[in-house]
């Protein structure tokens, strides 16, 4: 392992210590751990999510060759400032903060309305973005994108109803594999024990669902033009971000890569957290 002086490299995303940055007038809250030096991959994250919300078995063997940032968008979690009502200002607050950071190039891995922010930011600012990850997630204007809305009403209702996280009920499919890989992924979430993160506000999921209808029916941005390599992945039987959005976008993205996994829905990547896990690597170390 690495050292820098005498501090030793901390590669598990449970330990990663808290730090902020103020740009823009937001000061945002983030996560660092990896080997510094290189250039960094900066996690984007999903749908009323904080800090917290990240799987660490998909970052920390991300984590031991890489440096990794994940961040709170303004207004979530203990970043401050009001939640856009749009992806493209959440796109422009993410740049804000890569920039404040003082990084001129990133990679991205990004999950759900994190890949939404993630195509909008490297629409604006291609030459900041040398590599992507899209998964659980679809283009703008992509079908059926406006009724996530509805679906994710509806299942937090049925997680209530059964006293369940509503991620096991949005991320997983409603049967015996998907309800043990939906209580095993909430559980993982929680391996972190101190410093933890604000939880978001129900008015953040409000206002980022309303975002998320926006991009769903505004007109498609040309992807074609993306020159970045890309991965993009889901389950097949994704709820929330329909499956179909994922094979949409490969077709958009020229020379991307798909993986699909099986009887997964939009969690697939969590699900198969251990097939998964190193195709990212491998992807980004290349």
């Amino acid at each position: 392992m690495s050292t820098t002086g005498n501090d030793p490299v901390i590669t598990s995303y449970a330990k990663a210590p808290a730090r902020t940055i103020s740009a823009g007038g937001v000061t945002f809250a983030y996560r660092e751990l990896g080997p510094k030096g290189g250039i960094p991959v900066v996690f984007f994250v999903h749908l009323a999510a904080t800090l917290d919300n990240w799987d660490p078995r998909i970052i920390d063997p991300i984590a031991k060759d890489r440096h990794v940032i994940t961040f709170d968008n303004r207004g979530v979690g203990a970043s401050t400032g009001e939640v856009p009502d749009s992806v493209e200002a959440m796109a422009d607050d993410a740049y804000t903060f890569i920039r404040a950071l003082g990084f001129d190039k990133i990679d991205i891995f990004s999950f759900s309305l994190g890949g939404m922010v993630a195509q909008a930011l490297v629409v604006k600012h291609p030459d900041v973005v040398r590599k992507l990850v899209l998964t659980g997630t679809g283009p703008a204007g992509g079908k059926d994108i406006d009724k996530v809305a509805g679906v994710t009403y509806w299942d937090i209702l049925r997680a209530a109803l059964t006293r369940s996280d509503p991620k096991e009920f949005l991320f997983f499919n409603r049967n015996a594999t998907g309800k043990a890989s939906g209580k095993a992924f909430v559980k993982r979430l929680q391996e972190r024990t101190v410093d933890r993160d604000a939880p978001a506000r129900v008015k953040v999921l409000q206002t980022q669902l309303k975002a998320i209808k926006k991009w769903g029916r505004s007109a498609p941005a040309d992807l074609s033009k993306l020159s970045q390599p890309t991965l993009i992945a889901n389950g097949d039987n994704d709820r929330m971000v329909p499956s179909v959005l994922s094979e949409d976008l490969h077709r958009r993205i020229t020379g991307s890569e798909l993986v699909i996994y099986p009887d997964s829905g939009h969690g697939g990547i969590f699900q198969f957290h251990e097939q998964f896990a190193p195709v990212a690597v491998e992807f980004l170390a290349r």
